[in-house]
């Protein structure tokens, strides 16, 4: 069985070592207003806890989740229990979902306040990496919010590692790595424009996580070749990519996932 133990590497400079693919958990907690091309029901607690488990024996440490994932991060702190440090968490900041919509925040008290909420959940008393979840008006949550201060102050207190951006635009990426410890960006075989921030991240030593990698499972390609291979050959071709974030609750495509990414980085 392909694993990836042997192929962890480092986060950039945040002294994380992360393996090169990362468990997404939005689907542990939220099953409205995702897009995704098939429905799914929401994971018990015994298939969860078998998902993360195979995670693990898989050489996965790296897990994401959001407070905007509905019960995500409150369904994991039980779920990671004993476990805590065989996992890097990451979690994120200024988008809330209820009742179906989301909001933002970006301010301060809730910054800090939205922190200590995912501490409490999560049952931990710090997190690996927080990420601004952004609305896409990315250039002014970075210049005209207290959030990423709010962060920094946060992680001279120790209660996070490191702090970044999950951003929508080039500019935003950009800005958001002269700061911040980490940038999280859309790259997949549909849609490249956001490559600057990983070249930008490579020549600062910035760590970068991609998200859709496999374009949210609408990956395509016409010549037979499989999309999740060619998906990982764009995406881990580049030096710049510590990690790529798939969110999938199927334990058969998880194993795939793994096995390929393994092949495609020579493990």
């Amino acid at each position: 069985m392909s694993t990836l133990h042997s192929l962890h590497r480092p986060l950039g400079s945040t002294g994380l070592n992360v393996s090169p693919l990362g468990l997404g958990t939005v689907k542990l907690g939220r099953d409205q207003g995702v897009k995704y091309p098939n429905g799914f029901r929401i994971p018990d607690d015994r298939e969860a806890a078998d998902l993360l488990a195979l995670a693990r024996e898989l050489g996965i440490n790296l897990i994401d989740t959001a407070p905007a994932y509905g019960r995500s991060e409150e369904r994991l702190g039980p779920l990671l229990r004993g476990q805590r440090q065989d996992w890097v968490i990451v979690s994120k900041t200024g988008e809330e979902f209820e009742d179906g919509q989301s909001r933002f925040d970006f301010g301060a008290a809730h910054t800090r306040l939205s922190v200590e909420r995912s501490l409490r959940r999560l049952e931990t008393d710090y997190i690996d990496l927080v990420l601004v979840h952004s609305d896409g008006n990315d250039l002014q949550i970075l210049q005209q919010t207290e959030v990423y201060a709010t962060l920094e102050k946060l992680k001279q207190e120790g209660l996070i590692r490191g702090f970044g951006f999950s951003g929508k635009t080039v500019e935003g990426g950009l800005l958001a790595l002269e700061r911040g410890d980490c940038a999280m960006v859309t790259y997949n075989l549909n849609e490249q424009t956001e490559k600057p921030v990983l070249d930008q991240a490579l020549a600062m030593g910035r760590g970068i996580l991609v998200k859709k990698a496999l374009a949210s499972g609408h990956a395509c390609l016409a010549d037979g070749q499989d999309p999740v291979r060619a998906s990982f050959e764009l995406v881990f071709g580049h030096p710049g990519v510590a990690a790529a974030i798939v969110g999938t609750i199927n334990p058969q495509h998880l194993r795939h996932n793994v096995a390929l990414a393994a092949e495609v980085l020579g493990g």
